[in-house]
This record gives structure tokens, C-alpha cells and sequence, in this order.
């Protein structure tokens, strides 16, 4: 499953071959088709084990009574896993994929669908009324707030190795990103809370 998440990843979904998975494993391509149909059904397996282990994350803060403190704490679960399972991280949100890989996630449930969840935590800030008035869309919100972080960790993920940028440590700037992105969602008045 390693190997083959990493072949996903480095080659992408196309160039990336039952028979070479095998290769790479040392196994013959009947080994692997004795547990997967085709490629397909190996990546969905891979993806909603992914999905799962992200949305059992999320889980964790779930029990945070405080919406505004739960979504905070969503936006450093999400940098966290994306940072200590990188391989995860961009074969779920960084690799293109044919089909849809998430349909061995129950959509909509936030016990494993980690966008659900994300989405329910800002329907219930915004239900709060704490946030910016222009901030009713729970939907948008949960967009915002996740393209936010995605793009810096992308960013760091696929930049860190060249050196046309002095990057800083990804912990502290995501951080430090995720805490303005949330004193900008809130009303004058209520970013001393944070």
C-alpha cells in the first residue's frame, strides 16, 4: 500500500501501473490483483484509508465546545497531518485522480468525511455571531478556511527543496496563518478572544 501510494504520488495516477506496483514490491501483478480489481479499487482503498485517518484527526477536536476555538484547532490538525504524513497529504489533496477515490467515505458524515466535519464547525461559528456578517455561507466559509492553509502547505511541500525562497518553519508560519485567518472571520471586537 506504501509503495503504491508513493507511485500515485511521484507518477501520478496514469503512469502509475498495477505491474509497476508489483515491480516495486517484488511481487507478480497476480499477487496484487488477488486483493485489488484493478487500479482503481487500489487507489479508492488507499484514499478512503487517507480520508478516514484525516477525518479521526478532526475527530479528536470535535468534542471543543467553543466553534470558533474547534475551527481553530481544525486549521492545525489539518497542517499537522498534512506535515507529519506527507505521502497522505498529497496523494489525497495534491495528486490528480481519476474517478472519484473518496467513495469508500460515507460524503456528508463528519465521522468520516473530514470536509463534513469542517464545514459543520463553521455552520456552527457562524450560528455563534461572532463572525464578520459577511461570513453566512458555511460552504464558503469551510472553502476559505481550507484553501487558506492547503495552499501554504502545497507550497511547502512541492517548493521547500529549491532555494529561491528562504522558507520559515511550516509549524510556526501555518500557525501563526491559521490564527489570523480566524481573527479575520471574527467581528470587531471579538479577535481578543483569540
Amino acid at each position: 500500500m506504501e509503495a503504491a501510494r508513493e507511485m500515485f504520488v511521484r507518477h501520478g495516477h496514469e503512469a502509475t501501473t498495477m505491474r509497476a506496483i508489483a515491480a516495486e514490491i517484488e511481487y507478480t501483478p497476480t499477487a496484487i490483483y488477488h486483493h485489488f480489481r484493478n487500479k482503481e479499487a487500489l487507489l479508492t482503498e488507499l484514499c478512503t484509508a487517507d480520508f478516514r485517518a484525516l477525518a479521526g484527526a478532526f475527530q479528536k477536536v470535535g468534542r471543543i465546545e467553543d466553534p470558533i476555538e474547534r475551527l481553530r484547532r481544525v486549521g492545525k490538525t489539518y497542517v499537522t497531518f498534512a506535515i507529519d504524513h506527507p505521502m497522505q497529504y498529497q496523494l489525497l489533496f495534491m495528486t490528480r485522480h481519476v474517478g472519484h477515490s473518496d467513495q469508500g467515505v460515507a460524503r456528508g458524515d463528519p465521522g468520516e468525511d473530514a470536509y463534513a466535519f469542517l464545514r459543520d464547525t463553521c455552520m456552527a461559528a457562524i450560528a455563534t455571531g461572532r463572525l464578520w456578517r459577511k461570513l453566512d455561507d458555511a460552504e464558503e466559509l469551510a472553502q476559505i478556511a481550507w484553501s487558506s492553509l492547503h495552499g501554504l502547505i502545497a507550497l511547502h511541500v512541492v517548493k521547500r527543496e529549491r532555494g529561491a525562497v528562504e522558507w520559515r518553519d511550516i509549524r510556526k508560519t501555518a500557525a501563526l496563518m491559521n490564527d489570523l485567518l480566524i481573527r479575520g472571520m471574527l467581528k470587531r471586537g471579538q479577535q481578543e478572544t483569540i
